[in-house]
C-alpha cells in the first residue's frame, strides 16, 4: 500500500492543533514552514486562518526577549575587545573571550523578529 505524504494524508483535530502551534512558534511564514514539514502550504494556511482550526492551537509560551549576562572573572564592561553594529542601529560589544561561534549565535539571535 503506498503511503500518503504529509501534503496529502488526513489529520485528527488534535494534530492541525499541534501543527498552527508548531507553525506559529517557529517564526517562519507559512510557505517555509509548509515546505520544511512537507505540508500543502494552502493547506496550513486554512488551518491557520479558520477560526475553527485556529482555536485549537496552544497558546504560545512567551520566549524572552532579553536574558541577564553574568560576566566571569569580575570582567569590566570597558575591556571589550570587539563590537558588532546591527543594521537596526544596536550595538553589541564582546569581551576578549568570547568565541567567534558564540559572537555568531548572540548576532543571529538579536536580528530574529521578536
Amino acid at each position: 500500500m503506498k503511503q500518503l505524504s504529509n501534503e496529502y494524508r488526513a489529520y485528527a483535530r488534535e494534530e492541525i492543533g499541534d501543527w498552527i502551534s508548531r507553525c506559529r512558534a517557529s517564526g517562519l511564514g507559512l510557505g517555509a514552514f509548509a515546505a520544511r514539514h512537507g505540508l500543502a502550504k494552502s493547506r496550513l494556511h486554512y488551518w491557520v486562518y479558520d477560526k475553527r482550526y485556529a482555536k485549537l492551537a496552544k497558546p504560545l509560551v512567551p520566549v524572552p526577549l532579553f536574558q541577564e549576562v553574568k560576566l566571569a572573572g569580575g570582567l569590566a564592561l570597558s575591556n571589550w575587545a570587539a563590537e558588532v553594529s546591527l543594521s537596526s542601529g544596536v550595538a553589541v560589544r564582546f569581551s576578549a573571550a568570547a568565541t567567534p561561534e558564540w559572537i555568531g549565535s548572540v548576532v543571529e539571535a538579536l536580528q530574529r523578529p521578536c
